[in-house]
């Protein structure tokens, strides 16, 4: 019986690092870590993306057919972004990819940053695309009670 009780104590404290977050709660978050305006995008754009990327799980994790792997709430690419110990990688936010998987998202911010600021911009995720650039994103800011404006665009 000690065994098994053992193993539920690691598996639990495994699962304590990462966090799913409410809407209202990342979209406090992202505000308060300077992406409202950030390149041009709202925190409604930010918002809209994480949701069809993780859903707002810091702990999701993607395997792509070419062997690359997403991690982390905005789902940042081991072939560019960060190192998983697998795939060959740009490494252009110069971290390991199992550093995007906690509820600590400071770092996975500052790696998007870094995604928005290239030629591609929020075009780099196919979610964006598909099902938040050109709608009306208002909603994803609904009920939050923030000073962020989700239905203009912002120019940086």
């Amino acid at each position: 019986m000690q065994v098994s009780g053992t193993i539920v104590v690691i598996l639990m404290a495994a699962n304590v690092e990462a966090k799913i977050y409410e809407r209202c709660d990342l979209a406090k978050k992202l505000e308060a870590a300077g992406l409202n305006g950030f390149n041009g995008y709202t925190i409604g754009d930010w918002l809209c993306m994480a949701h069809y990327e993780s859903g707002f799980d810091t702990s999701f994790m993607n395997h792509n057919p070419d062997g690359s792997s997403e991690y982390g709430i905005f789902q940042l690419n081991s072939a560019w972004w960060c190192y998983n110990g697998v795939t060959p990688t740009e490494n252009l936010c110069h971290m390991d990819c199992h550093e995007l998987l906690n509820r600590h998202i400071l770092d996975d911010i500052m790696c998007a940053k870094k995604v928005v600021s290239s030629e591609n911009g929020m075009s780099a995720w196919d979610s964006w695309n598909q099902h938040c650039y050109g709608h009306d994103l208002s909603e994803w800011l609904r009920g939050c009670h923030m000073n962020a404006k989700p239905n203009k665009k912002i120019i940086s």
